[in-house]
């Protein structure tokens, strides 16, 4: 196993649909809060509105020759975009918007690594990759990720990067991380 490590562009977006959709799955076979809220969640649904939506947007992927078995994908975006914009689900507020210092907001919106790949230490590239690039942005102070309720292993794995759980939301669907 021979592990590279990309930012793809947005024109190749499509080449992370399989993982997207892999993600989608995964999260519902972790739910135990509404896990029919996944139903109509897929790369079409979620990833392609996401990226549309956003000021910037950076994709880190991992390959194992021409296979992509991992990625990372986060955005810049106005605060504004999660109360009635691509990150809304069913209407409820994602963060407390006084508490948000500037207009724009970091994210790590989806991380997935296929199961034969986890462990390995792909994650934390990936990761770090990312950081590095939100970190980049001077617009932004604080930086969100959302973990699917019952996906215990990634919440552990962010907790151990140093972010803090800040609320739960939609009845403990998903919890809120932040920096």
């Amino acid at each position: 196993m021979s592990i590279n490590y990309e930012v793809i562009s947005e024109d190749n977006l499509i080449s992370i649909k399989p993982l997207c959709n892999d993600l989608m799955l995964y999260q519902k076979s972790k739910a135990s809060i509404h896990p029919e809220f996944f139903d109509s969640m897929c790369f079409e649904t979620i990833m392609v509105p996401t990226v549309k939506e956003s000021k910037a947007n950076y994709i880190a992927v991992a390959r194992d020759e021409d296979e992509i078995v991992g990625y990372a994908y986060s955005t810049v975006a106005p605060k504004t975009t999660y109360s009635d914009g691509f990150a809304t689900l069913y209407c409820e507020a994602f963060f407390d918007f006084n508490s948000v210092k500037n207009e724009d907001v970091g994210s790590l919106s989806q991380f997935y690594i296929r199961p034969g790949y986890r462990n390995r230490g792909i994650g934390s590239v990936l990761y770090n990759m990312s950081m590095d690039w939100l970190r980049g942005f001077d617009s932004i102070d604080d930086i969100f990720i959302f973990v699917s309720n019952g996906n215990d292993n990634a919440l552990k794995f962010y907790l151990d990067k140093g972010f803090n759980v800040s609320h739960k939301i939609l009845d403990g669907f998903m919890t809120v991380l932040r920096n």
